[in-house]
């Protein structure tokens, strides 16, 4: 076991069960290559203010440097009997350059060094998403682009409502997830204050200066509150918020592919790259990526309501209890990340059954509003149209017919106002085309949306 860092106060070697339960170094390995940037830039500090000498600094600067080239070359393994990556890395710094190494953590704690370390990871993690989701925008605008032509059901309540454009439902999903992009962008501008110099929670007596620590790892500035800058972590439940949001999107859009590549549906059909089958039933295609998504999406949530709980009682500052948070949103970053890894390609190999999409549209009189709107248009009030419209679908579907073949005939005893055009009226695709107003399903409005996904990603 090596010697912890409070060895001078402790009169007895700490239980190696409670070691083991203590150690977070599974977990904060991850941030390696934080940590170190944010000594470095720490250390330059400590130079410039004059807090340590300019030659103990530059050896600590190239130490830093050969650890982290070390991590990432392979040639240095992270030791696991290491409590943190905090202290695995004073360590190392220690065994190579001797005590100029034990300088290092001079007017800095580990409340104030994990914090900067999260914050400059999650700010990574959050810029790598943010394009993901964009490439996964660029593929929906493909693919609203490639069935811009195709006219499918518009659906309330799982019921046939409206003809609409399916690229025009696609869209709806574009924008909620350019939405999910700037939800991250927010949040990353939030979280962009640098709680490095807080150190424990009252700053410290040495003359640092945290605008330069902060100018240096990138950040606005440096938090204003030191008990605030240790102790807050609301920036990680705003990203595990923005992270359950996605997931939601990606569930909700997993649902409906799942429902349309199903035989009762068939308006999709997904590749073979991203189905299974069954160990029984040699007929089965399964949608299982897709369900796989849906099924995360609980993950990403009890990711949240744990973070939550966590907090929720905690006084100020630091409690240990705070080391619960990586795990957490280290794990959510890591499912809406895989999700979408595997979410995008599947999208983009869909292949769309326009002639099922269309057969569907014929059916379940999802042209009744056009009707009343016709009937609107010269001069009936819309609650009298809407009555008699009512009124004749129930008699079509007594009689099996649909509002197409109701004779001509049929349609002047319930009005005069009926002429021969209430055919086209009530056609599939003028129905479409006439929607023209703006975020419609019309063909220009949907091109618009296309426009504007694309001007983004």
């Amino acid at each position: 076991m090596m010697e912890k860092m409070w060895a001078g106060r402790a009169q007895e070697q700490l239980d190696q069960t409670a070691d083991d339960f203590n150690s977070s170094i599974a977990v904060d390995q991850r941030m390696a290559e934080q940590d170190i940037t944010g000594s470095i830039a720490h250390a330059k500090m400590l130079a410039a203010q004059g807090i340590l000498d300019a030659g103990e600094v530059e050896k600590i600067i190239q130490g830093l440097e050969g650890i982290l080239n070390d991590l990432k070359a392979g040639s240095l393994a992270i030791d696991p009997a290491a409590e943190d990556i905090h202290m695995f890395v004073e360590q190392v710094l220690t065994e190579r350059i001797g005590d100029a190494g034990k300088r290092l953590h001079t007017a800095r704690s580990r409340n104030d060094q994990v914090a900067v370390d999260l914050r400059l990871y999650l700010r990574q993690r959050s810029a790598g998403l943010v394009q993901q989701l964009k490439a996964l925008m660029s593929v929906i605008a493909d693919q609203a682009e490639a069935n811009s032509d195709a006219i499918v059901p518009g659906y309330t309540h799982l019921q046939r409502a409206q003809p609409i454009l399916f690229a025009h439902h696609l869209l709806a999903y574009a924008m909620m997830f350019s939405r999910d992009v700037t939800r991250l962008q927010d949040a990353a501008k939030r979280m962009n204050e640098s709680p490095l110099g807080a150190c424990a929670l009252a700053g410290t007596t040495y003359p640092t200066s945290r605008q330069m620590t902060a100018q240096l790892l990138g950040f606005d500035g440096p938090c204003r509150n030191s008990i605030d800058a240790v102790s807050d972590r609301d920036f990680c439940v705003e990203l595990l918020a923005a992270l359950s949001t996605i997931m939601m999107h990606l569930s909700r859009f997993s649902e409906e592919i799942i429902l349309w590549c199903s035989w009762e549906f068939h308006f999709v059909e997904l590749s073979d790259a991203y189905t299974t089958g069954s160990s029984i039933m040699p007929q089965k295609k399964n949608a299982d990526m897709a369900e796989l998504v849906r099924g995360k999406t609980g993950r990403v949530y009890g990711d949240l309501m744990g973070t939550l709980t966590m907090l929720k009682g905690l006084p100020l500052a630091y409690n240990k209890d705070m080391q619960e948070d990586k795990e957490s949103i280290f794990d959510a970053f890591d499912t809406v990340s895989h999700c979408l890894e595997v979410f995008t390609p599947m999208l983009q190999t869909i292949k769309t059954r326009k002639d099922k999409m269309y057969k569907a549209a014929q059916e379940g009189f999802i042209n009744a509003t056009d009707l009343a709107d016709y009937l609107t248009r010269k001069g009936m009030p819309f609650r009298a149209a809407y009555k008699l419209t009512g009124s004749l679908v129930a008699e079509c579907i007594r009689t099996g017919q649909v509002l197409e073949t109701v004779p001509l005939e049929r349609y002047r005893e319930l009005s005069d106002l009926f002429e021969q055009d209430v055919y086209e009226a009530i056609d599939l695709k003028t129905c479409v085309e006439k929607r023209i107003s703006e975020g419609g399903t019309g063909k220009a409005s949907v091109q618009a949306q296309i426009q504007y996904i694309r001007s983004i990603v």
